[in-house]
């Protein structure tokens, strides 16, 4: 009877180590390859990517020596093994708990060492440094859409990003008729929220050129699926050039405009503007403060 069991234990090891492997191989082969998440093409992803790749081996170090020893006891010590030698005493020597507590003490002050650098070095509101001037992009998530402006360009753009290569990008973000949404583009860094009536900031910047997916990290109701958009990183030169071209062919956009652009919708293509009116983002952003109330007054109940 015993011989079954363990017969069993075998097979379900084997399954389960098969079907890791087969999990492993098809993530790492999915989207031909380029899994975005271990593919990373920006200067804050490159640095979250070595984070990952020090986090699992670190839990592999952990890992696979508890999992070996739990099988290798468990096979040792099995009821039909005559040659186990008893060594009894052992859950209470003490170099051998000296030992065990040593290594895990260890083990957490250097996650805990790790953990106090990235946290400040990874700071969504610290600006990335550079020789190149950063420019700024205002992000307003919409149902279901994105509208990006760009202040210093007066251009914007629906489920649409361009960006020069190797320039910082200081995104400011917020929500308008839309719930808490989070922002995310995952070959160039980690994800932030933008919530109605708030600002929030994330430091990005793309080391080669391409098309990266971006997209929504919170579900938001129906048209949550096709709420994705195309972030273009392009030369310096070729940057220019689109800012141009968008400020000859596209659409005007002002606050009338805006207003029926920020109603619902779903799947929306992308679209290009312009626009001259430099406070339309702060309209935005102020449109869900107390009527004729000031900023003060709305942290008086704080």
């Amino acid at each position: 009877m015993l011989k079954k069991d363990m017969g069993r234990v075998y097979k379900i090891g084997a399954l389960v180590a098969i079907f890791a492997l087969l999990l492993t191989l098809f993530i790492l082969l999915a989207k031909n390859g380029n899994l975005q998440l271990l593919n990373p093409q920006g200067y804050i992803a490159d640095k979250q990517s070595q984070l990952l790749n020090g986090a699992i081996i670190l839990a592999m170090c952990i890992g696979f020596p508890v999992v070996g020893l739990t099988f290798f006891t468990v096979f040792t010590y099995r009821e039909g093994n005559k040659k186990a030698k008893y060594t009894p005493g052992w859950e209470s020597g003490k170099k051998l708990t000296l030992i065990w507590w040593s290594i895990l003490t260890v083990i957490v002050i250097f996650l805990a060492v790790i953990t106090w650098k990235t946290a400040h070095e990874l700071d969504p509101y610290k600006p990335i440094t550079s020789s190149v001037k950063s420019i700024t992009v205002q992000v307003v998530a919409l149902r279901w859409k994105w509208l990006f402006l760009y202040p210093q360009q007066q251009i914007a753009t629906v489920n649409f990003l361009e960006i020069p290569v190797n320039t910082p990008v200081n995104f400011q973000l917020t929500a308008d008729n839309a719930p808490m949404n989070s922002f995310w583009i995952p070959s160039l860094g980690g994800q932030i929220y933008a919530m109605a009536g708030m600002v929030t900031q994330l430091h990005l910047m793309a080391k080669t050129l391409g098309d990266f997916p971006g997209g929504a990290a919170e579900i938001s109701g129906k048209g949550f699926s096709g709420m994705d958009f195309t972030v273009r990183s392009t030369t310096q030169t070729n940057f220019t050039t689109w800012v141009d071209t968008v400020k000859r062919t596209g659409k005007a956009l002002n606050l009338s405009s805006y207003n029926a652009l920020s109603q619902p919708s779903t799947d929306n293509l992308p679209a290009f503007y312009f626009y001259t009116d430099k406070n339309l983002y702060t309209e935005i952003v102020e449109k869900y403060m107390a009527p004729g109330g000031s900023k003060e007054e709305m942290h008086m109940g704080d």
